[in-house]
């Protein structure tokens, strides 16, 4: 028997072999569902024995080389030559559960079972093909065959459990527990499943009873003894359970587990000044876990927070516990949480989250929280220190080039701000959010602007737009370059023109398209979209004036340009050059660039 090499051919198959049995219709009588019969073995003549050993192995030869319609179609051809060939029966259920059909691979794995009876592998599909649909009765008998056969395999049995699980069958399950006891050995797996399924049964003593046979067997495990322990306490007896929690702690003193139950006792007696004082002993002690002491500062924030008491409290608690030395940031993150939660102010929480970093600064999520928070205060030298140590302990993490870059960029850095960038980008692989990558591009493509670089602008921006077609800072600034270079103007048409669509009142956006329109010598259209930047225009831009004054003097309104035109003027700052404005208004005309 040959079995695939590949777990996913089936997909590159389907559509060949689809195809193929189309075209087979009219050659080939059409493929007929397999039913289920009587199991026959047919003998067969030397000649057909030949022939079919021809057929078979050149459809295993098909199917290896990847020609799974043909493959196909040879498979059914042995079966009208030997519809007793288990083996054919069971190759053809893979092909036969692609094309969805369920109850054709029903039937071939059921004739390829029953022509096989010793086959176990034929057998374990079956079962697996009963489990599939549902049947989970049928499923049951075929798995209790293969564990008689494989004189009780533990995945064979392991199977079996599930299926006594999923019937509720709670003797069928302590039976094939006991049956994986005598295969493994007794385990505590083991017997806390049987407890499980004793406490379905509503068998106590029973599961009492294997709980103490375990202990007995580990007498130096004291965790046992306090499990006797939790499970008189779930049931009531709460005495008894006490005595057990005290039979450990008087052995071992430090017993967590011991400690956490007798926690848990005093909990369910209300005995609120024990809980606490038990709380608070555990917190404090070395010897408790990190991880155990989450749990219990969580549920101290739980109580106080149920019964609204007072956050300082917890927050002493808190400054209490880290005043020691700690070996991870998680409690201290905790607390930072905690003050985020009770919306302390902004500062206190940023001391929090420096906490979190002295103890651990490769903690990417705290750090960027508290860049975040930081960037408020517009403190950029404070940014770029923060962010380099980022990128120091997560050079892979493109957030930290993102405020150092910006960082930079707004202190007027801008080869710095370019570096960071680009170390940015490098960084970028198919896991990256598309939105970063794209404003990693977009400012990219601004600085290089700005330092006259236009292709590598240009080529930037292009970037941008692979990893987010909608962009629209990119398009407007993309299509504006362009039009101040007279190039691609169609191109920067329609990129403009997104950006309108995207936001129809930004006298930005609609500046540009005006522009873009004007330097196409459409200057009617131009108007029309000059007219509504100008009167979104919040701002009282010198640019868009000057642009409307352009543009009206082109549609032959000269006089309404020249007022345009000393309104840019008036609107002017110190630093803006406004030599060619000035030129426009002296000599009372539209002057290029």
């Amino acid at each position: 028997m040959t079995t695939f090499k590949h777990t996913c051919f089936w997909r590159m198959m389907l559509l060949a072999l689809l195809l193929a049995v189309t075209v087979c219709v009219q050659a080939r009588k059409k493929p007929r569902r397999v039913q289920t019969q009587p199991v026959v073995t047919v003998r067969l003549s030397d000649n057909d024995a030949r022939r079919f050993s021809y057929f078979y192995l050149e459809a295993v030869r098909q199917q290896e080389k990847g020609n799974y319609a043909a493959a196909f179609d040879l498979l059914r051809h042995c079966l009208e030559i030997n519809p007793s060939s288990a083996e054919t029966y069971f190759l053809l259920s893979s092909y036969y559960v692609e094309l969805g059909e369920d109850s054709t691979v029903l039937s071939c794995m059921e004739r390829a079972a029953a022509l096989s009876p010793t086959n176990n592998n034929y057998q374990e599909r079956l079962g697996q093909t009963y489990i599939k649909i549902g049947d989970y009765a049928k499923a049951t008998k075929v798995y209790e065959q293969l564990a008689a056969a494989n004189a009780g395999s533990p995945d064979v049995l392991t199977v079996l459990l599930q299926l006594y699980q999923q019937d509720k069958n709670y003797q069928g399950m302590i039976d094939v527990l006991h049956r994986l006891e005598m295969i493994d050995g007794p385990s505590e797996d083991i017997t806390l499943s049987r407890m499980r399924v004793y406490s379905k049964q509503g068998k106590k003593k029973e599961e009492y009873k294997e709980l103490c046979n375990l202990a007995r067997q580990h007498p130096n495990d004291y965790n046992y003894r306090v499990m006797i322990g939790n499970w008189l306490l779930q049931n009531g007896k709460e005495k008894e359970a006490l005595n057990e929690y005290h039979a450990v702690l008087k052995k071992e003193p430090d017993h967590m587990m011991a400690q956490m139950s007798l926690l848990d006792y005093y909990k369910t007696q209300g005995m609120d000044s024990l809980v606490k004082a038990q709380t608070e002993s555990l917190l404090m002690s070395d010897k408790t876990e990190n991880e155990s002491k989450i749990i219990l500062l969580r549920q101290v924030i739980s109580e106080n927070e149920k019964n609204r008491g007072d956050s300082t409290e917890v927050l002493n608690l808190f400054a209490r516990l880290l005043e020691k030395p700690q070996k991870n940031a998680d409690i201290a993150e905790l607390c930072a949480a905690y003050m985020s939660l009770k919306q302390m102010p902004e500062d206190t929480v940023n001391v929090a989250f420096e906490r979190v970093l002295d103890i651990a600064p490769d903690n990417a999520g705290i750090r960027l929280e508290l860049l975040q928070s930081v960037w408020k205060t517009k403190d950029y030298d404070r940014i770029i220190q923060l962010s380099k140590t980022g990128v120091e302990y997560n050079p892979d993490n493109m957030g930290f080039y993102y405020f150092l870059g910006l960082a930079h960029s707004m202190k007027d850095e801008k080869d710095e701000s370019l570096d960071a960038f680009r170390r940015g980008v490098s960084q970028i692989n198919s896991d990256s959010n598309p939105a970063l990558v794209s404003d990693f591009y977009e400012i990219m493509g601004d600085l290089l602007h700005e330092k006259g670089f236009m292709q590598e602008a240009f080529a930037a921006y292009d970037s941008c737009l692979q990893w987010k077609p909608d962009n629209i800072p990119c398009l407007n600034n993309y299509a504006y370059y362009l039009s101040l270079q007279g190039k691609d103007l169609p191109k920067a048409e329609q990129m403009s023109y997104r950006t309108v669509k995207a936001e129809p009142n930004s006298s930005t956006y609609l500046d540009t398209y005006a522009w873009i329109l004007f330097m196409q010598g459409r200057y009617e259209e131009a108007r029309i979209y000059i007219d509504q930047a100008v009167k979104n225009d919040t701002t009282h831009s010198m640019v868009i004036t000057e642009h409307a004054g352009d543009i009206y003097y082109m549609n032959n309104e000269p006089e309404k340009g020249l007022e345009y035109w000393q309104k840019a003027l008036e609107m002017a700052d110190e630093d803006d050059d406004c030599a060619l404005l000035q030129r426009k208004i002296k000599l009372k005309k539209y002057i290029e660039k």
